[in-house]
C-alpha cells in the first residue's frame, strides 16, 4: 500500500496527510493574513529576503518539502497561487486516497443523523469515503443540493421551480 514507501522515516501516506494538513492550515493563516502573500511577492525585496522570511516564519514548523515548495513558488513569482495549489493538492489527495468531497446546501441545518444518513447512502452509491461540507442557504426554500466531482444534484424546491419556469418559457403553445 501507500504506507510501504517510507521517506525521510515517514510512511508515504502519513506524509501526504501531513503535508494536506500544513497546507491547510497555512492556506488558513494566508486567508486570515493577505498582507503576507502581498510581502512575498513583493518585487521591492529580492528572492533571497523573500525566501528568507519564510525560513523565519516556518523552518522547524513545516514539512521541509512544504516549505521548499513555498520557497519556490515565491522566487518564481507564483506565490499568489498558492490557494489554487491548496485545492489541486486536495483534488489529488482525495483521488489517491478514495476520498469524495461534497457540498450540500439546505434551507435549513442538517441534523448530525441526517448527515450520517446521506455519508451513508453516498458512500454506498460511490464505493467512496465521503466527507461532507455543509452550507445553510435560506433562498433554497426546501430540499437538498448537492455538489461533488464537478456535478450537481439540485433537489432543492427553488431549483425545481426554476426548472418548471424554464420548461413553461420554453414551451410552444
Amino acid at each position: 500500500g501507500s504506507q510501504t514507501a517510507d521517506v525521510d522515516g515517514v510512511g508515504r501516506g502519513q506524509l501526504e496527510g501531513k503535508i494536506l494538513e500544513e497546507l491547510e492550515g497555512l492556506q488558513s493563516i494566508f486567508s486570515q493574513e493577505t498582507g503576507y502573500i502581498a510581502l512575498l511577492a513583493s518585487p521591492n525585496l529580492n528572492k533571497e529576503e523573500r525566501t528568507g522570511l519564510l525560513d523565519e516564519a516556518f523552518r522547524g514548523k513545516l514539512q521541509p518539502y512544504l516549505l521548499n515548495f513555498l520557497k519556490l513558488l515565491t522566487e518564481k513569482g507564483y506565490i499568489r497561487h498558492f490557494s489554487d495549489c491548496c485545492k489541486a493538492y486536495r483534488s489529488l489527495y482525495n483521488d489517491a486516497h478514495g476520498i469524495l468531497s461534497v457540498k450540500a446546501v439546505s434551507a435549513v441545518a442538517l441534523t448530525e443523523e441526517q448527515k450520517r444518513r446521506l455519508v451513508e447512502k453516498l458512500s454506498a452509491i460511490t464505493g467512496k469515503q465521503v466527507l461532507l461540507e455543509t452550507k445553510v442557504d435560506p433562498s433554497c426554500l426546501g430540499g437538498i443540493r448537492l455538489d461533488y466531482d464537478g456535478k450537481r444534484v439540485d433537489g432543492t424546491v427553488a431549483g425545481r421551480l426554476e426548472s418548471m419556469a424554464n420548461l413553461l418559457k420554453n414551451a410552444s403553445i
